[in-house]
C-alpha cells in the first residue's frame, strides 16, 4: 500500500478511534494485503472454462426461444383481448339503432312523467314537497338553537327535533 493510502486510511479510522487504535488497523489491514499477495488464488484450468462457455452456447439458444415465445404469447393475449373489445362495442352500437319493426319495447316507471319533466319536482311531487317543508323547518329550529334565540329549555327543544326528525325519516321510507 503507497503512502498516500495509508495516510488517507489513518485519517479515516482517526474519525472512528483515537490515533493508537487508528494504527492498529492500518496496520492489520497491510498485513492482510500482504497475505493476499503470497497467497494468489489459483488460475481456473483451461478446460474448466471450455465447459463452461459450452454449456452456456447451449443454453443460449434454448432461452432465446423462451424468450420469443413468451412475447408471442403476449401479442397474442393484447390482440385477442382488442379484438374482443371491438366486437363487444360493434354489438353495442348495433342495438343502439332503432328497434326492428317486429320488437316491442317495453317501460315503466314509478315517477309520473309530468314530474320529470317538470322543472321544480319538489313542487310537482306532494310528498317529497312536504318533506322538504319539514326539513326546512327543522333547519330553521336548529340554527335557531345553534344562535340561542330560542327561549326555553334547549334539551326539550333537541329531543322534539329528534323525534320530529325520526318521524319525517320513518314516514319517508314508507311512502
Amino acid at each position: 500500500m503507497d503512502n498516500l493510502n495509508q495516510e488517507n486510511l489513518r485519517e479515516l479510522f482517526e474519525k472512528f478511534f483515537d490515533a493508537e487504535q487508528a494504527e492498529s488497523c492500518v496496520e492489520d489491514i497491510q498485513k492482510a494485503e500482504q497475505i493476499l499477495r503470497d497467497n494468489p488464488a489459483p488460475e481456473p484450468d483451461d478446460m474448466l472454462i471450455a465447459n463452461i462457455k459450452a454449456e452456456i452456447a447451449m443454453r443460449l439458444p434454448v432461452a432465446r426461444a423462451h424468450r420469443f415465445r413468451r412475447i408471442v404469447y403476449e401479442v397474442v393475449g393484447v390482440a385477442a383481448a382488442i379484438l374482443f373489445v371491438a366486437a363487444v362495442s360493434l354489438q353495442l352500437f348495433h342495438q343502439k339503432d332503432a328497434p326492428s319493426p317486429g320488437e316491442v319495447v317495453y317501460s315503466a316507471s314509478l315517477m309520473p312523467t309530468a314530474i320529470w319533466e317538470s322543472n321544480n319536482i319538489a313542487a310537482d311531487d306532494e310528498d317529497l314537497a312536504d318533506f322538504t317543508t319539514q326539513i326546512e323547518q327543522i333547519e330553521d329550529e336548529v340554527q335557531a338553537l345553534q344562535f340561542g334565540e330560542e327561549p326555553g329549555n334547549g334539551d326539550s327543544t333537541l329531543a322534539e327535533l329528534e323525534m320530529e326528525l325520526i318521524e319525517i325519516n320513518s314516514d319517508f321510507w314508507k311512502g
